[in-house]
């Protein structure tokens, strides 16, 4: 009969011996696990530290951009305009009139009765603008019906002009339009002339869209240039957009109001540079908060955290703490704390004085530029952090983390061939305790048939004596 389970032959608990066994040997294979999950930590923290860098460079680049320093703001109640200013702009007030508004020119020729009859065959068609600039449009074994003409406009963006048709419900209802795709007089038609097109002796086709020669029938609706006043003094242009009028200051047309005066305003604007400088600090203090949290040691219950002791994190904090103690050696502000901002002696973190940041700004803006922005100024200086911290070729977190998984990959193969050597082992165990269950069977059974026969000689004995 077959044993079903090692030890049921023997009586012994194999089994149980068997398990015990294997949770001895396995406690090789938990301290591996344990090991690459310290090293996964690990990987995972570099990780949340170069995001927190990432973002503490991107912040620091926003302090180097021209216009964060130095901006100007344009604002007005006006409904006719709207505008906005630049770092070339000036300090000052301005009364402003919006007398007209730019337009299109719209050009609508007779009317026909069938919009997909030719006008004629071929036909070059030749614009010219009021800019002084002609343009063609060659008709020559193309359609010449109005819809044909539609056709070749629109597809030749070039041309600058848009055409449609319009039904005016007449017995020759359709008529060609063609509009101006840009305002202002300088991109009106101020002339169309047809050659080359003939149907007999005559023209159609120069008879439907000749313009500004004798003879035209193309009605107009003519461009206008957008007029404003600006202190008194009249400025046409040929857009809605105006942009060197008042120096620094883009404007906007949306409505005219002849002979309304609005009142723009242009002033200094150091809401950006405010807003980057606490983006700044904001990321800074993030960064170090970050690294502590995963450097810190539990001393109460003498647990570490996934960093602890890394000498890399520590590193990058001590660098970024060199950046923001960055100075310049001119000007009235040269370190970050005369412009208000310095650092917590106990959490390492930096604060900000709001009403001393918006002092330095506004009475030395250059100062604070050079401190921030300039040649060795703290985004150069960050910059030149980042490139020995973030860099994918050797940077520390990058070193840092090829290390961690190199690590990783050695575990992983030690664990498979740990797991694969208790494998082995246990099935050694196993036949083994097989070989000593079956042998232990084998001597149960022989004892108990020894211990039969005994019994029945014993039992002829006491009868032969009666």
């Amino acid at each position: 009969m077959a044993i079903s389970a090692i030890g049921v032959g023997s009586g012994l608990p194999l089994d149980q011996l068997l398990n015990d066994l294997r949770a001895s040997e396995n406690i090789a294979l938990q301290q591996i696990k344990s090991q690459q999950t310290d090293v996964q930590n690990r990987i995972s923290a570099y990780g949340k530290i170069k995001s927190a860098f990432e973002a503490f460079q991107k912040a620091g680049e926003a302090l180097g951009k021209e216009e964060t320093f130095g901006a100007y703001k344009a604002s007005t109640s006006a409904e006719t305009f709207s505008a906005t200013a630049d770092t070339g702009a000036i300090n000052g007030q301005y009364n402003l009139t919006v007398e007209s508004l730019a337009s299109t020119q719209t050009l609508v020729s007779q009317g026909l009765a069938s919009r997909t009859d030719p006008n004629g065959t071929d036909g070059v068609l030749t614009f010219t603008f009021g800019d002084g600039t002609t343009k063609t449009l060659d008709l020559t074994g193309q359609d010449t019906s109005i819809d044909g003409i539609i056709q070749a406009i629109n597809a030749d963006e070039s041309l600058g002009i848009q055409a449609t048709v319009l039904n005016d419900g007449s017995a020759s209802p359709y008529r060609l339009m063609l509009s101006s795709t840009e305002t202002g007089t300088d991109a009106a038609l101020t002339k169309i002339e047809v050659n080359g097109n003939t149907d007999g002796a005559t023209s159609p086709l120069a008879d439907l869209m000749n313009f500004g020669v004798a003879g035209s029938t193309v009605q107009e609706q003519a461009a206008k240039n957008a007029e404003i006043t600006v202190n008194g003094i009249t400025i046409n242009s040929q857009t809605n957009t105006i942009e060197d009028a008042i120096e620094g200051v883009k404007l906007n047309l949306t409505e005219a109001d002849p002979g309304v005066i609005s009142t723009l305003s242009v002033n200094r604007d150091d809401g950006a540079a405010k807003s980057a400088v606490e983006a700044f600090v904001k990321s800074y203090n993030s960064l170090q908060s970050t690294i502590k949290s995963l450097t810190s040691y539990d001393v109460e219950n003498q647990t570490g955290s996934a960093l602890t002791g890394d000498s890399m994190a520590r590193r990058i904090q001590n660098q970024a703490r060199e950046v923001v103690n960055a100075f310049t050696t001119e000007g009235d502000v040269r370190t970050l704390s005369q412009m208000g901002i310095t650092t917590n002696l106990t959490t390492g973190e930096l604060t900000i004085d709001q009403d001393k940041l918006s002092t330095a700004l506004s009475e030395n803006v250059d100062d604070v530029k050079n401190l921030l922005s300039g040649p060795t100024g703290i985004t150069a200086r960050l910059e030149q952090a980042a490139q020995g911290i973030l860099d994918t070729n050797g940077g520390l977190i990058a070193s840092a983390t090829n290390g961690a998984k190199r690590i990783s990959e050695r575990l992983q193969q030690q664990y498979e061939s740990t797991s694969a050597r208790i494998d082995s082992r246990m099935e050694n165990y196993r036949r083994q305790f097989s070989a000593l269950d079956g042998m232990l069977s084998q001597m149960n059974s022989l004892s108990s048939y020894l211990t039969q026969q005994l019994g029945m000689l014993d039992n002829l004995s006491n009868g032969n004596k009666e």
